[in-house]
């Protein structure tokens, strides 16, 4: 046997004989009654998991990572093919451009249409001044044929003169209320066109933000847990395509029996020790406690029966230790919850916070 061989067997040996003294010395403080303040179930460390898909159905393009892979907020995961959402694009866009041109021409109707009704206003005005020069007239005319010095046919032609010029005025008239009506009606097209233009932009808008969309980015800090489709693949709306896990939101789910859980209150301080890593012990907090047991006998039950009934209760590891140990956090290892029933004891030296360096 070679020096290293020996090396690492009398290491070997060491470990396993400190493990063994300090599951003695556990088992001896359990036995002697010194951890009666606190209750402990068995867990797995959990965290919560998200699902990244695609808002529309499509191909996926490429995919940026690889399971296992630790990933930051923001950071690209995944590109859809955006060939289909480029030339919607495309045609949006010119028809947005359509609409505005639709809108300079509506505008240029109306423009049109007011000038119109200026020229209109004009001619009633000389129209007005017509028909009152043409009433004095024939007021003239009739104090002339009182006095003989004009016939009667004279009298009457001026009196048709005045009639003509009370039709064209009302013709004038009549022609600028049509003015109004044309003028009205162009302020609508105006606005058909300017709503078809914010229609057109919206649509763009749209299309763009489905464009957008088609990169698929963390949206939080996680790992990489599984990929489920592959380039080439089209996957739904909403279709995952990979499966992450928040390692900020990392907690163990344990179980407690009645007498236990009717001490525990959200907020209680915890402690995890997992089985991959006995010499650690991670700090948490109590996040939940369910209201409803696990575990019910049947209707009738006895005091024996009654302890039966586990609660499930959730510890959670603070996020700022998540953070600084975003490398190390691995889901699904078993281990053990400690939960204090009484806040103002002591943790036991073994139950001291011990983190990895």
């Amino acid at each position: 046997m070679t020096e290293k061989n020996k090396t690492i067997l009398g290491a070997t040996v060491l470990i396993a004989v400190i493990m063994a003294v300090a599951a003695y010395l556990w088992h001896q403080t359990y036995k002697d009654g010194a951890l009666e303040h606190i209750a402990s179930g068995n867990g797995r460390i959990e965290a919560v998991e998200i699902d990244i898909a695609p808002r529309q159905p499509g191909r996926v393009a490429a995919i940026e990572v690889a399971e296992g892979d630790l990933v930051h907020t923001g950071q690209i995961l995944v590109h859809m093919d955006t060939e289909s959402l480029q030339a919607q694009l495309r045609q949006a866009e010119a028809r947005a451009r359509q609409a505005e041109d639709g809108v300079s021409t509506a505008r240029s109707q109306l423009a049109q249409r007011e000038s119109e009704k200026a020229a209109m206003q004009a001619v009633v005005v000389q129209r007005q001044t017509e028909w009152a020069a043409a009433k004095r007239r024939a007021q003239r005319f009739a104090e002339l044929h009182q006095q003989a010095f004009i016939s009667q046919q004279q009298l009457d032609d001026q009196a048709e003169v005045v009639d003509r010029a009370a039709a064209a005025l009302a013709a004038a008239r009549a022609q600028v209320a049509a003015s109004d009506a044309a003028i009205a009606a162009a302020r609508n097209q105006v606005r058909a066109s300017e709503s078809a233009v914010e229609a057109a932009h919206a649509e763009v808008a749209r299309i763009r933000t489905d464009i957008d969309d088609s990169v698929l980015k963390a949206p939080r800090d996680g790992r990489v847990q599984i990929i489920v489709a592959r380039p080439g693949e089209v996957v739904g709306g909403g279709g995952r395509v990979l499966n992450l896990v928040d390692l900020k939101d990392v907690y163990m789910t344990f179980f407690l029996p009645t007498r236990a859980v009717g001490r525990v209150a959200v907020g209680s301080e915890a402690r995890l020790v997992l089985d991959a890593f006995p010499q650690h012990v991670i700090p948490a907090r109590i996040s939940f406690v369910a209201d409803v047991a696990q575990f019910t006998p049947k209707t009738v039950e006895t005091e024996v029966e009654r302890e039966k009934l586990m609660f499930r209760v959730r510890a959670q590891i603070p996020p700022d230790l998540l953070e600084r140990h975003l490398a190390q956090v691995k889901t699904g290892l078993p281990g053990v919850a400690h939960v204090k029933l009484d806040a103002d004891a002591p943790w036991p030296p073994q139950l001291q916070v011990r983190l990895p360096e």
